[in-house]
């Protein structure tokens, strides 16, 4: 997968719990673990926005572009 989700280091790093993510974002916690996995086909822009605010971050400190290999 070339998009890598890094919402658990941010968590770690914010020292979050996804229990509060997701009370804050309005989600379920297996929906964060799922994001946290990287199992998700996408995410929507407003989810996006409130996992930003609620870890006080930019997009591009939870998505990661990694270019597969040939």
């Amino acid at each position: 997968m070339a998009i890598v989700v890094t919402l658990d280091i941010m968590l770690a790093t914010r020292k979050a719990k996804s229990k509060d993510l997701a009370d804050f974002v309005g989600i379920t916690e297996a929906n964060v673990s799922l994001l946290k996995q990287g199992k998700v086909k996408g995410v929507r822009f407003d989810t996006l926005e409130r996992i930003c605010a609620f870890l006080q971050c930019q997009p591009g400190d939870i998505l990661k572009y990694v270019a597969e290999e040939a």
